[in-house]
């Protein structure tokens, strides 16, 4: 368990006592991100490799190969995905590289359905990877390229390999993963709740640890968003006891039955369109005649 950020507040949302559950977030943001196909992938979290505590992070498997996934974080995908997630607070050193790359050889060794050439492995972190992407071109001589916004894809290797920032990716293209983070100002959190309330599992356990992670992680933020939508709904409510949404709905009416009088309708064909009462519709009649 990875410890919350020095000086945070604790979360009336948390589950986890003070430590931040990022992974059983991580798992519910690539459910989200992947919701599209889960009738075709299988999630698998901490796959135990052997009888020792040796566990990757997500074992994501492909029922059918042949349907193909366009998602961006995906687009790689063959049989069985390797994915190994760092928390905004961690980052993917050189050697955790090569660990995880060592599940690659020892997942093919040990699952007798597991071609290599089925295998693809995936690093997603928070930030931009420098060091390891030196590393690979400098030292592995493979090459990189950002094939899409904060998704580098490694050429050259015995699978293939991708890494993900996904500070970099974009709302419209991976609103789970990007903000499964601790750094959210208060209208992405409020954004956040938004959309989890809008999501049809929003009362299943899929969202409900990516949502507890969230707010755990940005207590401040949180604060600070439930103020400003607590001011929003007293102006609001400010502005119904002053009569200021029945007045403008009032105006609209008999703008309404003045442009439908001035056409020549009857003055019981306005009342019915508008809801006005006669008195007010003769007025307005009158009106439009001695304009």
């Amino acid at each position: 368990m990875e410890a919350t950020k020095k000086g945070s507040k604790p979360s009336k949302y948390s589950t986890e006592g003070e430590g931040i559950a990022w992974h059983s977030g991580f798992l519910s943001a690539m459910k989200l991100e992947l919701s599209e196909y889960k009738d075709n992938l299988q999630f698998i979290c901490e796959y135990q490799l052997t009888t020792e505590p040796l566990r990757m992070d997500l074992l994501i498997i492909k029922k059918d190969k042949d349907i193909p996934i366009e998602k961006n974080i995906a687009a790689i995908f063959r049989r069985h995905n390797i994915v190994e997630y760092k928390s905004p607070a961690s980052y993917i050193p050189v050697k955790d590289f090569y660990k995880v790359l060592a599940y690659v050889h020892l997942y093919a060794y040990l699952e007798p359905e597991a071609d290599i050439t089925e295998i693809t492995l995936t690093f997603i972190e928070s930030r931009y990877p420098r060091k390891l992407l030196a590393h690979l071109k400098n030292v592995l001589n493979y090459k990189v390229e950002e094939t899409q916004s904060g998704v580098y894809t490694v050429i050259g290797g015995i699978v293939p390999i991708q890494i993900v920032n996904s500070r970099k990716l974009s709302d419209e293209d991976n609103f789970w993963l990007k903000n499964l983070d601790d750094k959210l100002g208060a209208m992405k959190v409020l954004d956040v709740l938004t959309a989890t309330r809008r999501t049809q599992d929003v009362d299943t356990p899929l969202v409900r640890p990516y949502i507890n992670v969230v707010l755990n992680a940005n207590p401040d933020s949180l604060e600070e968003g439930e103020k400003m939508r607590k001011k929003k709904r007293t102006l609001e409510d400010v502005l119904e006891e002053l009569g200021y949404y029945a007045r403008a709905e009032k105006r609209a009416k008999a703008e309404t039955a003045r442009n439908a009088l001035a056409e020549g309708a009857s003055v019981e064909f306005v009342k019915k369109i508008t809801g006005l009462d006669m008195r007010t519709i003769r007025r307005l009649k009158s009106e439009c005649q001695t304009v």
